[in-house]
């Protein structure tokens, strides 16, 4: 059992940076496999980005690899989705997700953890 909360959301011109968090309640947050998901209006919710317990393996989207690096801290049960180079497509509600694991995987029907989202909105 693991509660998270996404952090970091916010308005951005094109071009620019976010770095969202997403912190559990626990203190074996390195258990869990973490990945950032998004969803725009109208859209179906999209995988993003996906990191191992140990920091080790990662997976990316086709669409932000290259601007978007996830990592984590295990000290401060956080994740964390640092996203460079912004772009108006990018504009979502991020969510964090969270699955004992150990696969790293984009599916989203393998994630049983979830927070409630933060905005990101991206202007041209």
């Amino acid at each position: 059992q693991v509660q998270l909360v996404e952090s970091g959301g916010g308005l951005v011109q094109a071009g620019g940076s976010l770095r969202l968090s997403c912190a559990a309640s626990g203190r074996t947050f390195s258990r869990y496999v973490t990945g950032w998901f998004r969803q725009a209006p109208g859209k179906e919710r999209e995988f993003v980005a996906a990191i191992s317990r140990n920091g080790g393996s990662t997976h990316y989207a086709d669409s932000v690899k290259g601007r978007f690096t996830i990592s984590r801290d295990s000290a401060k049960n956080t994740v964390y989705l640092q996203m460079n180079s912004l772009k108006p497509e990018d504009t979502a509600v991020y969510y964090c997700a969270a699955r004992l694991g150990p696969a790293v995987v984009p599916r989203e029907d393998e994630y049983d953890y979830w927070g409630q989202g933060t905005q990101v909105t991206v202007s041209s």
